[in-house]
């Protein structure tokens, strides 16, 4: 018989289980990776949510910017292999200067960003940024990720049990504060950094150059001037000047890349 005390440690056998079981590697970087849906999954997922989108957004009837935008697409798409992708670029009309991937090969680019891309090359380096969330399976790794941590909820949750209300209620705020700052952010900045890696990677095998990059980057540097943004630890994404440090860091192997691409 299990003694009433036990289920919690059954959960957390569990979960040690899971995670040794879904484990995977990083394309091209080789991080180790927990990913706990399947391909198909996941893009089904992207394609549900990209509609949602699409039928919210408006999107920019720019002939000419999205022609643009599904040239240099496709180039870079053409040098990556995603199981389940189907390719999308969509140009969506907002001054909001941001693009996003979801899983399966959406890509949404919004209009704000075109005057800080100013070339096709300014505009691979945040279209590679994004396939390499794609192929990397980030999106994936973040859904999984939010699994973990609400299965590690219901373990502390269990094992408090006996605990009174006020002090299971202090022990779960905290907990939600220490997964979020101590582990869903800094793994959200790897996924950035990682992405910036390999988009210099694709962009340089689509024959784009991929010093243009660091010209973007430090374009958006200057637009982010006098704008308030959260310190690095409670961002999702690094700050400009780690980012561009960083870039700098990997232009040399891309850079080897692209001479052997031209």
């Amino acid at each position: 018989m299990i003694h009433p005390s036990m289920p919690w440690r059954w959960l957390a056998i569990s979960s040690i289980l899971l995670v040794l079981t879904a484990c995977a590697t990083a394309p091209e970087t080789g991080r180790r990776q927990v990913l706990l849906i399947d391909t198909a999954q996941e893009a089904e997922l992207g394609l549900q949510a990209f509609q949602t989108i699409k039928r919210k957004t408006p999107v920019s009837r720019d002939r000419a910017a999205n022609a643009g935008l599904e040239s240099v697409g496709r180039r870079i798409a053409a040098v990556v292999n995603v199981p389940h992708a189907d390719w999308e670029f969509v140009l969506f009309e907002s001054s909001e200067p941001n693009a996003f991937a979801l899983p399966g090969g959406k890509i949404g680019v919004n209009t704000g960003i075109l005057p800080i891309t100013k070339t096709d090359a300014g505009l691979a380096t945040v279209i590679a940024h994004e396939i390499a969330h794609v192929t990397a399976r980030h999106g994936a790794e973040r859904m999984s990720h939010d699994l973990l941590v609400q299965l590690g909820g219901g373990v502390l949750s269990a094992a408090l049990g006996s605990q009174s209300p006020v002090a299971r209620d202090l022990a779960m705020q905290a907990y939600g504060v220490g997964t979020q700052v101590g582990v869903m952010l800094p793994y959200s900045r790897t996924q950035e950094y990682e992405a910036d890696r390999l988009g210099l990677l694709y962009m340089a095998r689509a024959g784009f150059d991929p010093r243009e990059a660091i010209g973007f980057w430090e374009r958006f540097q200057s637009y982010n001037q006098g704008r308030a943004r959260p310190p690095e630890f409670l961002s999702t994404h690094p700050l400009d000047d780690g980012r561009i440090a960083q870039l700098r860091r990997f232009l040399p192997e891309a850079m080897a890349t692209y001479e052997r691409a031209r």
